[in-house]
C-alpha cells in the first residue's frame, strides 16, 4: 500500500511545510500547524469546480454595459463598492463578532430584493426563524428567500433551479462540502468552498456576497488565497463601544479601494453623509494635546481629530499606548522629536488616540501626530482652526502627500481657516479661504505654528 503524504498547515495563515514547526515564518504565530494526510478525494484525482470549457476571444467582441453595476440603495455601501453590485463578482466581507455583518447583509438584501431583484440569502449559523426575529426588529421584508444549511453541494443544486440575481453566503466557515475529507471552517473546506462559490457566480452571472470571520489579529479567518480568489474584500471596523462603523476596501477590482461610514442604530446600519462632522461634532475647544488631519482613504477625504497625553512616567517603563494609528508610527515619530527636536520623552508616558475608532495607517498623519505630541508635552494649545498634514522624515524633514489639495477644500468646507502643510507647488486660488502655512523641516512647523516663536526655539 503506497504510504499517505504527510504536511503541516499553519491554521492562521495556511503556510504548508513538510515538518512540524513551532512557529510559522509566514506569519510568525505560535503553535498554530495542524498534521495533515493527503487523502484522494471521492471522485476524481483532479476535481473540477466549472463545467464550462474555456474559450479563447477578442475583448474587442465583448459586450459592456457601463450601466452593468446594481445600486444597494445604500450609498456608502455602493460607494465601497466603486459604484454598486457588479453582476458575477464574489464580494468578502469580514469583520468582528458583533460588528454588524449579518445586519448590514440583510439591509442591502432587502433593499435589492425591493429593487425587483431575486435574492437568496443563506444562513449556516442561524435557523430560519432566528433569520426572521432578526429581519422583525429592521423591519425588513420577510418575502426574500431564505435557506438554512451548511451542505454545500445541496444549496448549490437548490441553487441553479433558483439562479438568484443577488446570493449571500453567511458565512463561509460554516459551510462545508460532502466531497472534501475535513471539518467545516478547515482551511481546505474553506478554500473548496470558496472556489465553488466563485464558478457559481462567473456561470449564473449572479452577484455573490461571503461573510467571514476574522482571527484574533483582526485578520479574515482562512487561507490567505481566499482573498485572491474573490473579487473584493471588505473590512468592518469600529469599536463595538462606540456606535459609528466603518467599512473599508482593501481590495476591488472594479474600483478604488473606499470607505463608508455607519452608524449602528436599534433599527440597523444608518450611513453616514458627512463623516467630517460626525468625528469632529465633541471636539473640545481650547484644548492642548489635540489636532485636525484631513485623512484619504481612496478618493474620500475626511476630517479625523487626533489626540495626545503626554506626561511624566511614575513607572520604571514608561507606557506607550496607541489607538487607531500604528504603534510603530507613533514610536518613529517620538524619536525624531527627541533626536531632530531636542524634546526629552524617554522619561514620559505617551498615549496617543485617533477619535472615534477611526483607523489612520497613511504616513501623511506623522507631522498631525507630532504637532499634536509636543503640544501636550508642552502644553501650548494649537489654533483652533487649523488642520495639519504632511509625512514626517527621520531627519526632521517633512515630506508631501498625495491629494493635498481634496484634503485642504475638506477643511475648508467644514469652516477651517489655517493649514499647515509640506512645501509643495499648490494653487492657492483652489483654497481662498485658507491660509496655508508651507514648512520644509519639523523646526519651521514648531515657529510657524507656536506663538511668537516661544516653543520653536527650543528646536534650534
Amino acid at each position: 500500500m503506497k504510504k499517505a503524504k504527510i504536511h503541516y498547515i499553519c491554521n492562521e495563515c495556511g503556510h504548508v511545510d513538510l515538518k512540524w514547526l513551532g512557529k510559522c515564518p509566514e506569519c510568525d504565530n505560535w503553535n498554530t500547524f495542524l498534521k495533515k494526510e493527503e487523502t484522494s478525494p471521492k471522485s476524481n484525482t483532479q476535481r473540477s469546480h466549472s463545467n464550462n470549457s474555456p474559450q479563447v476571444v477578442s475583448l474587442s467582441g465583448v459586450p459592456f454595459n457601463a450601466e452593468i453595476r446594481i445600486s444597494s440603495k445604500i450609498a456608502e455601501f455602493d460607494r465601497v463598492l466603486g459604484g454598486g453590485v457588479v453582476p458575477g463578482s464574489v464580494v468578502l466581507v469580514g469583520g468582528s463578532p458583533g460588528i454588524g455583518k449579518s445586519t448590514l447583509m440583510l439591509q442591502v438584501a432587502n433593499n435589492l430584493f425591493e429593487n425587483k431583484k431575486s435574492v437568496v440569502y443563506v444562513s449556516g449559523e442561524e435557523s430560519l426563524s432566528q433569520v426572521k426575529i432578526r429581519c422583525d426588529r429592521l423591519e425588513l421584508n420577510t418575502d426574500m428567500q431564505f435557506a438554512s444549511g451548511t451542505n454545500l453541494q445541496e444549496l448549490i443544486n437548490e441553487l441553479k433551479s433558483i439562479q438568484p440575481e443577488i446570493l449571500i453566503i453567511d458565512s463561509i466557515q460554516s459551510l462545508y462540502h460532502p466531497d472534501i475529507q475535513s471539518t467545516p471552517g478547515s482551511l481546505t473546506q474553506v478554500r473548496e468552498c470558496a472556489l465553488y462559490l466563485q464558478s457559481f457566480a462567473k456561470e449564473n452571472n449572479t452577484a455573490c456576497f461571503i461573510v467571514g470571520h476574522v482571527t484574533k489579529d483582526g485578520n479574515i479567518a482562512g487561507p490567505k488565497v481566499l482573498e485572491h480568489i474573490v473579487d473584493t474584500v471588505l473590512h468592518f471596523e469600529g469599536d463595538k463601544h462606540h456606535s459609528y462603523r466603518i467599512i473599508r476596501g482593501l481590495k476591488n477590482r472594479f474600483g478604488a479601494n473606499e470607505l463608508g461610514v455607519f452608524e449602528m442604530q436599534y433599527k440597523g446600519l444608518v450611513e453616514v453623509n458627512n463623516p467630517s462632522e460626525i468625528f469632529l461634532r465633541e471636539r473640545p475647544k481650547s484644548s492642548f494635546g489635540s489636532t485636525i488631519l484631513p485623512s484619504l482613504e481612496g478618493t474620500r477625504t475626511f476630517l479625523v481629530e487626533i489626540q495626545a497625553l503626554v506626561g511624566d512616567s511614575h513607572l520604571g517603563t514608561p507606557r506607550r499606548v496607541v489607538t487607531g494609528i500604528d504603534n510603530q508610527r507613533v514610536a518613529l515619530i517620538t524619536a525624531v522629536l527627541e533626536k531632530k527636536g531636542g524634546l526629552n520623552l524617554v522619561g514620559q508616558d505617551i498615549f496617543v488616540n485617533a477619535v472615534g475608532g477611526v483607523k489612520i495607517s497613511e504616513p501623511a498623519a506623522d507631522l498631525a501626530i507630532a504637532m499634536t505630541l509636543v503640544s501636550s508635552f508642552k502644553e501650548k494649545k494649537l489654533p483652533e482652526d487649523l488642520i495639519v498634514l504632511g509625512e514626517l522624515g527621520l531627519t526632521g524633514e517633512v515630506r508631501s502627500c498625495n491629494q493635498i489639495e481634496a484634503r485642504l477644500k475638506e477643511a475648508e468646507r467644514m469652516g477651517f481657516r489655517k493649514a499647515l502643510i509640506p512645501y509643495t507647488d499648490i494653487n492657492s486660488n483652489t483654497v481662498e479661504n485658507l491660509e496655508l502655512y508651507l514648512v520644509r523641516h519639523l523646526t519651521e512647523a514648531f515657529n510657524f505654528i507656536f506663538e511668537d516663536g516661544e516653543i520653536g526655539d527650543t528646536f534650534i
